[in-house]
């Protein structure tokens, strides 16, 4: 009788375990569903992307560079639903970044505009990556859309000012004269340097 009772005893006691296992994993998951919820709410509602051209002159000259067409088209698709969702965008983003470096058109083709470029391709190579991990650090990925935003505006900026400033009509001979500047920085020196310990004869 007593090992039944005892039997007994020890069958509740593990059923009681069980139990308070399950509702200590129910917890767990509930909890890691609303870090997830919050997650997810944070960085919807900071992917906010700058799509539009800043200004009409630039918007011209771009419509023949393909590469930044599918670029800005594609931050301007927003997903939706999940944060799978964003990680896939983020990475269809990174791709179309990293194209921005061909058919850059001549006028834009300068060491002012590929720096800006190189800049913003790093920082949504930032983002990407923080997206992608485990535990999804939201409050970094959107700090990091504001900073490719900042730069997608200096970026802009300098397109517009090559533009405004190849609307400047060059004095008669200025052309010639940077011409004659560059192929004099060209020619190397002939004078060979000063040798600072060799006396001098004055």
């Amino acid at each position: 009788m007593k090992y039944k009772i005892s039997l007994f005893l020890l069958f509740v006691f593990v059923l009681n375990s069980c139990q308070n296992q399950d509702e200590k994993r129910l917890a767990e998951n509930e909890k890691e569903a609303k870090k997830k919820e919050a997650i997810f709410n944070n960085i919807n509602k900071g992917w906010m992307f700058i799509d539009e051209p800043i200004n009409e002159i630039s918007e011209q000259k771009l419509n023949s560079w393909t590469e930044w067409r599918e670029f800005m088209k594609e931050i301007g698709d927003k997903p939706r639903k999940t944060i799978g969702a964003f990680q896939k965008k983020s990475a269809a983003i990174s791709k179309k970044a990293m194209a921005l470096n061909n058919n850059i058109p001549p006028e834009f083709n300068v060491p002012q505009i590929k720096s800006r470029i190189s800049i913003l391709i790093t920082k949504i190579k930032m983002m990407d990556l923080f997206i992608h991990l485990n535990k999804v650090p939201d409050d970094k990925v959107v700090f990091l859309i504001q900073e490719i935003n900042k730069e997608l505006i200096s970026l802009e900026r300098q397109m517009d000012k090559i533009v405004e400033k190849a609307k400047i009509p060059k004095e008669e001979g200025e052309a010639d004269f940077l011409r004659m500047l560059d192929t004099t920085r060209a020619i190397p020196s002939s004078t060979p340097p000063l040798d600072q310990n060799k006396p001098r004869i004055e």
